[in-house]
């Protein structure tokens, strides 16, 4: 039978709504979508996966070095986020409330997480190149200028504390190029992430502990300090200032060494150059004593094989080195040292022996390279500053 033509537009029409209903929905709405939901999922599943469980873990951004902005998860959702808070209630008296609106604020940082993971294994380690880092022209040009401007605050740090001025000044060179490089990421937003995402390495949960550890001090720090918390930024590890403290170490080594009645690493090259100073000295920095000697070691008499790796702390006389086959130069009577190892790659590794100054030093950073970087560091700018 013949369709009359109101008939047949209608058919028409019937047949391209089912058409257009069928077709999918656009890459943006999708995008948006999926996002929304892996973020929801992570908010919810958290709590509930093993730590080794990766799968709805928010993307990391392609550019590592500049994601210090983060990403929204809804930390209030995340079980051990809820459980520290009630503890910081009940340990610290804070309102409940205050805490539920900062974690609302504080944002999942994966750049954080990629940064904190070991470097992977692919060459030996390499004293020269680490060095070469540290003890440049930018950082001595620089630590030159920094010594002119605060001179007078390193020797009264040095008369105070013991601490000689270019160990303060190899420290703060080290760490941040004399303030340069303090760190652009949110404090909370670092340690929150490391706190209860740190990634799947053997001690996963004691850097967990350490983190969430830190996280508290911030919270009790800028209560304190009656800041922000959401003002601190840092290293992608939670560091802060010019010396790159730990909050936990602001709070308990930090000292007001401007006189301005408050404790400012961000802002006063003062209150850094004396915090170091009192950091070093409660960790065993030795007044008028030396650092490191360079010595050779027998290829005959290996004993000394057996000093190496022996902890922080300096534990060999004079007489036990010799008997080991270690030569060294002419060494202060009754001081004791440890041997240090620093391999350079391929080629022949340079060993040292060390005093508790060297150790102290390592309390700062737990690192051979980097202790030896200060002190090269702060000697390569007394020499320029001379010239």
């Amino acid at each position: 039978m013949p369709i009359s033509l109101p008939r047949l537009t209608a058919l028409v029409s019937s047949l391209l709504i089912a058409t257009l209903c069928a077709l999918p929905m656009t890459a943006q709405a999708q995008d948006g979508k999926s996002v929304e939901k892996k973020t929801q999922k992570k908010a919810v599943d958290k709590t509930h996966k093993k730590p080794a469980e990766k799968k709805n873990k928010p993307q990391a951004r392609k550019k590592i070095a500049t994601d210090e902005q983060g990403e929204f998860v809804n930390f209030n959702e995340w079980k051990d986020v809820a459980r520290f808070m009630d503890e910081m209630v009940d340990r610290n008296h804070f309102q409940r409330s205050d805490l539920n609106a900062l974690f609302a604020q504080t944002r999942y940082v994966d750049s954080a997480i990629q940064l904190i993971k070991p470097a992977p294994v692919t060459k030996p380690k390499n004293w020269t190149a680490y060095r070469a880092r540290f003890v440049e022209p930018v950082r001595i040009n620089a630590g030159v200028d920094f010594w002119n401007t605060y001179g007078v605050a390193l020797a009264r740090a040095e008369a105070q504390y013991g601490v000689p001025m270019e160990i303060i000044v190899g420290i703060i060179g080290v760490e941040t190029v004399y303030g340069r490089n303090t760190g652009n990421f949110r404090v909370m937003d670092a340690l929150t992430t490391l706190a209860f995402d740190y990634p799947n390495t053997a001690n996963r949960d004691a850097r967990m502990a350490f983190f969430r550890g830190e996280l508290e001090n911030t919270l009790l720090l800028a209560r304190e300090a009656g800041i922000d918390p959401m003002s601190l930024r840092g290293s992608y590890a939670g560091a802060i200032g010019w010396p790159q403290f730990m909050p936990g170490s602001i709070r308990e080594y930090a000292v007001d060494f401007d006189g301005d009645g408050k404790i400012d690493l961000r802002n006063s090259p003062v209150d850094a150059i004396g915090s170091v100073a009192h950091y070093l000295a409660v960790h065993g920095w030795q007044r008028g004593e030396p650092v490191a000697f360079p010595v050779q070691v027998s290829s005959d008499n290996r004993q000394w094989e057996a000093m190496l790796n022996q902890g922080l702390e300096a534990k060999y006389t004079a007489d036990e080195l010799h008997a080991a086959g270690i030569s060294t130069p002419p060494l202060p009577a009754g001081m004791r040292f440890g041997l240090v190892d620093l391999q350079n790659g391929t080629g022949p590794t340079e060993y040292w022996i060390a005093t508790n100054n060297f150790y102290a030093i390592t309390q700062y950073n737990r690192s051979y390279f980097y202790a030896m970087s200060v002190a090269d560091l702060g000697r390569a700018v007394a020499t320029a500053r001379n010239r």
